[in-house]
């Protein structure tokens, strides 16, 4: 059975101007590159992009940007990128810089289907601008909602038929957290496997959160 495997013209018919996106990957490491060519090759314009930063000039995340597709970028830093960093300063790009751990904890809850999260991080500074704050045990909190996509774009090491994925070094970073936040989840694999070939154990994104695996070469299990 040809599964969840899906060739990319398939892939790439699936993005739609206005989308909000979700992309793993740290500082150009675990980056889903085959998926990015994928919504650079659609022509949809005008994403919100929710990445932990925008890597660099044109390069992985970074071709997003180069290429004028997002209109609003959700990160922990953009220093890298020095065309995000221009971009931004010019008032082209709208940016929402969050606490590194604040964006995963928000991804996460994104999720499991919960509403947010309660954290010191951010308070008295330009953080907590805007944002709800409540106040338990004479403690103050600041509420940081939940992050949702409706296209996630995950980089695993393996997948299988039914979607179960497997992650190596840094691939582990974002993008088991955003494999679960997005409407459709879209994987771009190193390694396409058969079911018995990757071992139950290894399993870290069960397949029921997958929806579509990049297969680029064509071939399709039997």
């Amino acid at each position: 059975m040809s599964g969840k495997f899906a060739l990319s013209d398939e892939i790439t018919a699936l993005f739609k101007d206005g989308q909000t996106l979700i992309c793993g990957g740290f500082a150009n490491c675990g980056v889903p590159n085959r998926l990015i060519q994928c919504v650079i090759d659609s022509g949809a314009r005008h994403f919100t992009l929710i990445s932990n930063d925008s890597g660099d000039a044109d390069l992985t995340t970074g071709r997003l940007i180069h290429c004028g597709l997002v209109d609003k970028l959700i990160a922990s830093h953009i220093g890298r990128n020095t065309e995000t960093v221009a971009l931004v300063a010019a008032g082209k790009i709208e940016l929402e810089l969050v606490p590194q751990g604040s964006l995963a904890e928000r991804i996460r809850c994104g999720g499991s289907g919960l509403g947010g999260v309660l954290t010191k991080t951010g308070i008295g500074t330009v953080v907590e601008v805007g944002k709800q704050t409540v106040t338990i045990d004479g403690e103050l909190f600041l509420v940081e909602t939940a992050l949702r996509a409706d296209i996630a774009l995950v980089r695993a090491r393996t997948a299988d038929p039914l979607g179960n994925l497997t992650y190596r070094g840094t691939m582990r970073n974002f993008n088991p957290l955003m494999a679960k936040a997005g409407q459709i989840t879209l994987v771009d694999a190193d390694m396409l496997v058969d079911i018995d070939e990757m071992g139950i154990d290894r399993i870290v994104t069960p397949g029921v959160y997958v929806d579509k695996i990049l297969n680029n070469g064509g071939h399709h299990y039997e």
